[in-house]
């Protein structure tokens, strides 16, 4: 009998990939600055896990009570959720610790509140009154009926204040630290030479004193506790209420929503922890994290980087080659196209092109998706101005972007203010395609350019990650850029525009079966001995059926070699065949694009998607995976594939025990960091 493949379970590898952040936090070769940035990103990540993936767990396990079998699946898989988590925060805190003595050999010291100089007491108490005690509201929460919901993933001074020998004298208390309002990390008088940091809630610990003033009490204890709160929106499936109703109802209730974390101090006082939990109604499936007298690292993000005296040699994103001298963007792409690669070439190409179109007598039309945008767009400036030049302007905003749901309906608003029509994307499917398609009409002649990209429109995250863009004027790539729109601004229920496309596969009517007929044809190919091979890089591969499917071409002997960023449901062994490997690449740039490479008989087949093979990517999202048709530039990203492959610096392997081994240097071969290596091969382009 064939015995069953036991799939990764998605969860148990995203906390993999969460591990291969922690790795390069610890990585004492990266710099002080990179560290405390990957400290940021671990503890952010691990926020909007548990606020998506843990809390869909803890829904399907009330929903699966007639079931003991599924119950047990879900309690199984919630318990190694905790159990890994637990295990990688004893880790983080270690490497804190570690981080911490590599600060202090640059003369920067985390000061506690009660380790002040008379000089710093003074700034401290001073700076309190000018710039923290107005932000600064206790609630008195044993005084109060009704205990009040705490903001979510913002931190809290749980306070306890008494008179000391007097009995039942304590009272407790609840402070939001305003991160919001004030920075998180203060600069404080210093020794020469040296720079001395203390955090915002040691600021407010240091005065509790004053803020307590009016109970003449003398003795206080604090710790900081944090909520994490079910992200996931409850949008009713009430067809008398517009999208826009049913996102605003689901954000509010985003804010009320159940806890499925809570982190606590681990020396807090548990008289102190035992109210909280009773008053909040917490129960150990909440998920309570007894944790550091520090939380919410990923303010670390934001660290006051300048006063840690390193030289770091990052790459500045720089012009390509093809854009660097030329007129303007759009001679070039209608000549040629071009294919950039972020965060090594510069973004300004695309918003460059976009203003040309905004201004250019001969644009009449621009069309363009939108997923997520930075908080000052310059994408988004581009599109009014073009309105006000007379174009006509159609955005497809998805409103259903996770965490970027509010920021898009202000977007929304703002667009339709300037007269732009805005399209809020397609009933029970988010629109995740990265296209534009630009209008001109030169003497009667209609030609169509524009872009397409695995990464969002965003100027801000084209800094830190990698994504493919293609600006291209080929007509054929540009019709079925013409027939997704054709789909999307029509907001039709069947999908004929879709099935129409030519060039693109499309999720959801056609890329799985797409990407499958592609790996039967390097089966093929084998068979008939001719050459094959297929590269595919990914953020996630969890879809069962392509994962089949590589299993059968690597069984038949086509090398599969896979490059996958975070999560991969793909069970290999400790040593990976020689036909099928896979790695995964976490350094100073998130490795967002996607790249399908088949060999096809040394005529390949190389597309760029905005798409991971996943069920939600492709049964539930509107999808496209472009191919790349100039031979230059296929032969560019295999250059790019093969840098990566080789990766020997950053690269893990991926396999059943999800260790995280790093690849191994043999004896005698060149180290090989991609990410510089890209860069260095793009400047050489």
């Amino acid at each position: 009998m064939k015995k069953q493949v036991q799939y990764i379970a998605r969860d148990i590898s995203w906390l993999s990939f969460n591990g291969r952040v922690l790795q390069e936090a610890a990585d004492a070769s990266n710099s002080l600055t990179d560290r405390l940035k990957f400290l940021g990103i671990f503890s952010n990540n691990l926020d909007e896990f548990y606020r998506v993936r843990v809390a869909t767990q803890q829904r399907l396990l009330e929903l699966q009570k007639n079931s003991k079998i599924n119950q047990k699946r879900i309690i199984d898989t919630l318990y190694q959720i905790k159990t890994t988590t637990l295990q990688q925060q004893e880790e983080f805190s270690e490497i804190w610790q570690n981080i911490v003595s590599a600060l202090a050999k640059h003369k920067v010291y985390f000061k506690h509140y009660d380790d002040l100089n008379e000089e710093q007491e003074k700034f401290v108490a001073q700076y309190f009154d000018e710039e923290v005690e107005s932000n600064v509201i206790p609630l008195m929460i044993q005084n109060i009926k009704e205990f009040p919901q705490l903001r979510e993933k913002s931190l809290y001074l749980a306070v306890a204040i008494a008179k000391k020998n007097v009995k039942n004298s304590t009272k407790y208390a609840l402070i939001e630290v305003p991160v919001r309002y004030t920075p998180r990390f203060v600069l404080l008088p210093s020794p020469a030479g040296q720079q001395h940091i203390i955090l915002l809630e040691d600021v407010m610990r240091h005065s509790l004193p004053r803020i307590f003033s009016m109970f003449s009490v003398n003795h206080f204890t604090s710790h900081i506790i944090k909520f994490t709160r079910d992200a996931e929106l409850d949008i009713d499936n009430d067809i008398t209420t517009n999208l826009i109703q049913k996102l605003e109802k689901g954000l509010k209730q985003r804010k009320l929503a159940r806890p499925v974390r809570f982190i606590y101090d681990r020396t807090i006082n548990p008289a102190l922890l035992g109210f909280l939990i009773k008053k909040l109604s917490l129960t150990i499936k909440d998920n309570l994290m007894p944790g550091d007298s520090i939380h919410n690292f990923r303010h670390f993000m934001e660290f006051p980087f300048q006063v840690i005296k390193q030289v770091v040699s990052k790459h500045k994103p720089f012009h390509h080659p093809l854009l660097e001298n030329a007129k303007t963007v759009t001679q070039v792409v209608l000549k040629q196209d071009v294919l950039l690669h972020f965060p090594y070439h510069s973004f300004d190409g695309v918003i460059d092109m976009l203003r040309e179109a905004a201004i250019s007598p001969d644009v009449t039309e621009i069309k363009i998706t939108a997923y997520r945008l930075a908080s000052q767009s310059k994408v988004i400036n581009t599109l009014i101005n073009a309105a006000k030049n007379g174009k006509k302007v159609f955005v497809v905003l998805e409103l259903k972007a996770r965490f970027d749901e509010e920021a898009n309906l202000f977007w929304k608003n703002r667009l339709e203010d300037e007269g732009i029509k805005v399209h809020i994307g397609v009933p029970n499917l988010k629109v995740h395609a990265k296209l534009c398609l630009i209008k001109k009409v030169t003497k009667k002649t209609v030609t169509h350019y524009g872009f397409v990209s695995t990464g969002n429109l965003n100027e801000k995250t084209a800094k830190v990650y990698s994504d493919t863009c293609l600006l291209t004027s080929n007509r054929f790539i540009m019709a079925d850029c013409n027939r997704v729109f054709t789909y999307l601004l029509g907001n039709v229920k069947n999908t004929p525009s879709l099935l129409a496309c030519k060039k693109f596969m499309v999720s959801p009517v056609s890329m799985r079966s797409n990407i499958l007929t592609h790996i039967a044809t390097e089966i093929k190919n084998h068979k008939l001995k001719k050459t094959s091979g297929i590269i595919i890089k990914l953020n996630s591969l969890t879809d069962i059926v392509i994962i089949n499917k590589l299993y059968e071409a690597a069984n038949q002997g086509v090398q599969v070699q896979l490059i996958i960023r975070s999560i991969f449901c793909m069970p290999i062994l400790q040593k990976p065949t020689a036909n099928l490997t896979a790695i995964s690449i976490v350094d100073g740039y998130l490795e967002h694009s996607r790249i399908l490479y088949f060999n096809n008989a040394n005529n390949p087949k190389v597309y760029i998607s905005s798409a991971d093979c996943m069920g939600r990517n492709l049964d539930h999202r509107v999808e496209v995976a472009c191919p790349i048709e100039n031979p230059l530039l296929k032969n560019e990203i295999y250059e790019i594939l093969q840098l990566q492959l080789a990766d020997n610096t950053k690269a893990r392997i991926l396999n059943v025990k999800l260790n995280n081994t790093y690849k191994s240097v043999v004896k005698g071969a060149v180290v090989i960091n991609s990410q510089q290596q890209i860069a260095q091969f793009l400047k050489e382009a």
